[in-house]
């Protein structure tokens, strides 16, 4: 289970809640990102896993100018009270985490609440925040790293490096064009831009990118993979069948789904049998069950496939 750090918040008695943020800056980093600032009274002791890859979920007001409906936290998610009509949420992921103060990176589009609330985006607006959870789990004595993304998934990449400055790094990202680049703080082992395709502008080139890329099965390179769902499915599939990969060599997370409505459409449409199915399966294990989590994960994909997910 994630841990959740409060180290210089000022408290040692941490209780999880859905955080009240207040947008206290907002920041252009190139043509495709814009980096917003979140502060306020309720994020005095706002905690951090400690990990790069930390997400988020924000709760977006109706109109960028209003107060948002929180919702509590209930187990690992979060609810409303009765009656309350719960407010849209989009995950993101911290690029920066300071006592008091987070910054998230924004990817700017056509369309979508949080591209369009983001576009508007002033001082004194305010969003809520749940407490971060991580996916970044580097093998202990590995000192290499590929950190392969797009621009959704950069802002966690750049921060995974920079968390981790003993690790030679070495960044794959596919951009929808030339100056999209971003680059950490720290020094990189490599950085190999995959420039005009993915990011829902163009088909994606990540996979056959990452074919051609030399990962050697010996335990020596830890690969990270987020981006559009679809593409990182292929990834994974590369990595864990083609190449052999063990599950702890890796981790492959879906960060967003191209024409998303549609694949709603489609899941709201299947046989209820099959959508439980595939919830069984997403299921957290019961106490003491042993579970493989990578088979569980293939036999997910191998439905979602089936019926054309």
């Amino acid at each position: 289970m994630t841990s959740l750090d409060t180290t210089g918040t000022g408290t040692s008695d941490y209780v999880e809640r859905i955080h009240r943020a207040v947008v206290t800056g907002v920041k252009q980093l190139g043509p495709g990102m814009i980096r917003v600032t979140l502060g306020g009274d309720d994020l005095h002791d706002y905690p951090t896993t400690g990990v790069g890859d930390e997400y988020v979920r924000l709760f977006f007001p109706d109109e960028a100018h209003l107060e948002p409906r929180l919702p509590f936290v209930s187990g690992r998610g979060w609810d409303y009270e009765e009656g309350v009509e719960p407010s849209q949420m989009r995950t993101y992921t911290i690029r920066d985490h300071r006592p008091g103060e987070v910054d998230i990176d924004f990817v700017v589009h056509e369309g979508g609440i949080a591209s369009t609330w983001v576009l508007g985006a002033k001082p004194g607006y305010v969003l809520g925040i749940n407490p971060p959870r991580d996916l970044y789990a580097l093998p202990a004595g590995v000192t290499k790293q590929m950190l392969i993304c797009d621009e959704p998934a950069l802002p966690a990449a750049l921060r995974v490096a920079e968390l981790t400055p003993d690790v030679e790094t070495e960044i794959v990202c596919e951009i929808r064009d030339a100056g999209y680049e971003l680059f950490p703080s720290t020094d990189l082992k490599a950085a190999n831009w995959v420039r005009g395709s993915g990011n829902g502008h163009r088909p994606s080139r990540l996979v056959e990118t990452v074919k051609r890329l030399d990962i050697p099965n010996d335990g020596s390179v830890y690969v990270w993979v987020a981006g559009e769902t679809r593409v990182t499915r292929e990834v994974r599939s590369h990595l864990r069948h083609t190449l052999g990969l063990p599950g702890s060599a890796y981790k492959v997370v879906g960060y967003w789904t191209y024409e998303v409505e549609a694949w709603s459409a489609k899941w709201e449409a299947l046989d209820e049998s099959v959508r439980q199915q595939i919830m069984d399966l997403y299921a957290e294990p019961e106490d003491g069950e042993q579970v493989d989590e990578e088979a569980r994960i293939d036999e997910v994909f191998r439905i979602y496939a089936s019926v054309g997910l």
